[in-house]
Formats: structure tokens, sequence, C-alpha cells
């Protein structure tokens, strides 16, 4: 009787175990690429050169002059010009319906005065003083229902400070004058406020004759 060979059947491997390898090798790769990838340098970003401005023939210099904000700069470039006797008496005479009438004389009058009171032979403490408070009384003039008689009663200080000084004959008619300037209502509306103020220019301005002369 003939023998039969009997051969064991060889297992087949476990299909886990070649998922297993897969995911073993796949780990394997990604592990060499993102190592490759954080090994390389990583190249910073190189700085911009700042652009320098073409080179101007008016850089550093000033070709216009700056404005400016200050109010004592703004009120020189705005000062009206000194004022003579001759023109405040004739505006006295015949500006007497303007309705401006009262401020403009006030104007014209301490632009005659100023200059007087920064005169070498008539200037002094005093003198200053007076000055100072006129410039201080005149210096919102423009403002609505501003009162003309602190103005008129300045001016009228001012002028007989000056008389003191070297013309003691006009002592008489400066004092009046600062007699008017206190009667004044500080108001040009009326016929009767604008014939106070008539007056009381036309005297200044008969002063101010005299005292445009050198003291003798």
């Amino acid at each position: 009787m003939a023998d039969i060979n009997i051969q064991r059947k060889k297992s087949s491997p476990s299909p886990w175990l070649l998922v297993l390898l897969v995911l073993i090798g796949l780990v394997a790769v990604g592990y060499y690429i993102f190592r490759t990838d954080t090994d390389q340098p990583v190249e910073t970003a190189r700085p911009i050169p700042s652009v320098e401005p073409a080179p101007d023939s008016t850089t550093g210099a000033e070709t216009a002059p700056r404005p400016t904000n200050d109010p004592a700069v703004s009120d020189m470039a705005t000062e009206e010009p000194g004022a003579s006797p001759d023109e405040l008496a004739a505006f006295a005479a015949s500006g007497t319906t303007a309705p401006d009438y009262g401020r403009r004389g006030l104007e014209m009058l301490s632009a005659t005065l100023l200059p007087l009171a920064d005169r070498d032979d008539l200037r002094d403490a005093t003198v200053n003083e007076k000055r100072d408070d006129l410039t201080s009384a005149t210096s919102r003039l423009q403002e609505q229902n501003s009162s003309l008689r602190p103005g008129y009663v300045a001016a009228a200080a001012l002028l007989k400070a000056l008389q003191q000084k070297g013309y003691p004959a006009l002592e008489a008619d400066a004092g009046e004058l600062t007699t008017r300037a206190e009667a004044l209502s500080g108001r040009a509306s009326t016929p009767q406020d604008q014939e106070q103020i008539r007056d009381f220019l036309t005297r200044a301005a008969q002063l101010l004759r005299t005292i445009s002369q050198p003291a003798r």
C-alpha cells in the first residue's frame, strides 16, 4: 500500500500585521520629511532700505516767513499809523454822522497820543503808567457793546500827565478835558452823545497841537 505524503498547509500572515507595518512605514516617512524641513535654515526677511529724499536746494532753508498766532505780533501788524492833531480836529468836526464816530475818534486820539508818550523829553514813570492804562482801555474797542468812556478817561489822564511833564501853561485846559471825559456816557448813539464827543476831541486836538511842539 503506497504511503501518502501529507504536508501541513502554511498559514497566511495576519492582515493586521500588514496594516501595522504600513502604519510604521508611514510614520517613519513622515518623521523623515518633518525632520528634513526643520533642519533647513529659515531665511529672515531682509530689511528694506529706506529711500532718502532727493536733495533739494530749499531743504533746511526758510523760503517764506512762517505765519504766527502770537496776538502781540498780530496787533503790531494791524496797528494804525499815528495821526496828527490836525487830522483829529478835522475828523471831530466832520465825522459826527458816522455810526462808529465815538470809537473811530478814540482810535485817532490814541494814535496821536502814544507816540508823544514815547518821546524822550516827556517819558517818565507816570507817563508810562498812563500810557499802559490807555492801551489796556482801548484793547477791546472792537467788541460789541463795549463802553467808550474808559478809553476817553484814560486818554485824558495821559494828556494831563504829558502836560504836567513840560507844559504848565496848559494845566487848566488839561483839567477841563479830564472833567469832560468823566462826564461822557460811553456811547455815541444819540446827537447829545456825539456832541459831547465832538467837543472832547476838539479840545484834545488843541492841546495836542501845543504838546506836539518841544517843551520850552
